[in-house]
């Protein structure tokens, strides 16, 4: 790998695209020369990249040539049509879709669990779900230590999870209601502002959603831990910025909130926010743009042998995104 590598973001203009380059920037990525691809609409667009102003190029089969590598979150459809394009033409492709999570070829990565993983790929790399990846950041430390068997856990997801039309839909929607008007909804099957809607992505025959089995299909990779089981409800909130997680975990040892609590002290990438008698716990108001996620409201589970209820929120559109893309392309480039 070149050490001052062509980096593109393809989805350049999309919520995680923006959070992309500011990442790239703020983390002194060693960028030899940036690329920004979008779709037709989007050309000409100017963003900006250590000072200067780079205009937005059309994503095409040709678009590839001399890029080393390519940091991808445009959709599913265009990952499954570009990233192999991107791939023979010798580029890397740090892909965030769900696209090829599941592809026994590509290697799912979160850095601060399997980095190793990165040195597998054939090409393509996956980023993981959002949810799923903060989620990790407090239970993978856990499972080294006591061997977690299944979670149960609620998911509580910011709008920009869906992208920056569901944030401006959130903001019209609260104008709407405090200007008693009548409320308009495009992106969501129902009204977002003050409600929750208890379904993110599309369900399955088993009533569950896409997005809920993800915990576990792409828990069981990352981990490197076959037999993880998860029950999930994800639930999209009125929030802007940040998800968090309500998880009660089961593990093989017996737990104790000294250890547990040392454990996640330790763990790299993440905050340990535990004072209740001060008030003090993870939010999604305080994890946002921040890199680290935040853990908290730890208890033993008093429903569950060898339990433990933990708390965890992270800004999706780094860690769950952004961040953990640029963290597995600093892995490439070591």
């Amino acid at each position: 790998m070149n050490r001052n590598p062509h980096v593109a973001v393809v989805g350049a203009t999309g919520a995680v695209g923006i959070e992309m380059i500011k990442t790239l920037e703020k983390r002194n990525f060693p960028v030899g020369k940036l690329t920004l691809l979008a779709s037709a609409r989007s050309v000409g667009k100017k963003l900006k990249f250590r000072g200067t102003e780079i205009a937005v190029t059309e994503l095409t089969k040709d678009s590839f040539a001399g890029i080393d590598i390519a940091l991808f979150s445009a959709g599913g459809s265009i990952s499954k049509e570009f990233a192999p394009i991107a791939a023979k033409a010798g580029c890397v492709v740090v892909d965030n879709s769900s696209a090829f999570r599941q592809d026994p070829d590509v290697p799912l990565v979160v850095p601060e669990i399997n980095a190793a993983d990165v040195k597998l790929h054939k090409g393509i790399i996956a980023n993981p779900n959002c949810t799923t990846a903060i989620t990790l950041m407090a239970l993978y430390p856990l499972h080294q230590a006591f061997g977690v068997k299944r979670i149960f856990a609620s998911s509580y997801q910011a709008v920009s999870g869906t992208g920056a039309k569901a944030i401006e839909e959130l903001e019209r929607q609260v104008e709407q209601i405090v200007n008693k008007q009548p409320v308009t909804k495009e992106v969501y099957p129902h009204q977002i502002a003050f409600n929750v809607l208890p379904q993110v992505d599309s369900f399955l025959p088993t009533g569950y959603t896409k997005e809920e089995m993800k915990m576990e299909n792409e828990g069981r990779k990352i981990m490197h831990h076959a037999k993880f089981r998860a029950s999930v409800t994800c639930v999209r909130v009125p929030v802007y910025r940040s998800h968090s997680i309500a998880v009660s975990a089961e593990f093989e040892k017996p737990v104790s909130l000294e250890a547990a609590r040392a454990v996640l002290k330790k763990a790299p990438g993440l905050d340990v926010v535990d004072e209740p008698e001060n008030k003090r716990y993870p939010m999604p108001l305080f994890t946002s743009e921040k890199y680290n996620c935040e853990v908290g409201r730890l208890r033993l589970d008093c429903a569950l042998d060898n339990g433990l209820c933990f708390w965890v929120s992270g800004d999706q559109l780094l860690k769950g995104a952004a961040l953990n893309a640029v963290q597995i392309a600093e892995e490439l480039v070591k």
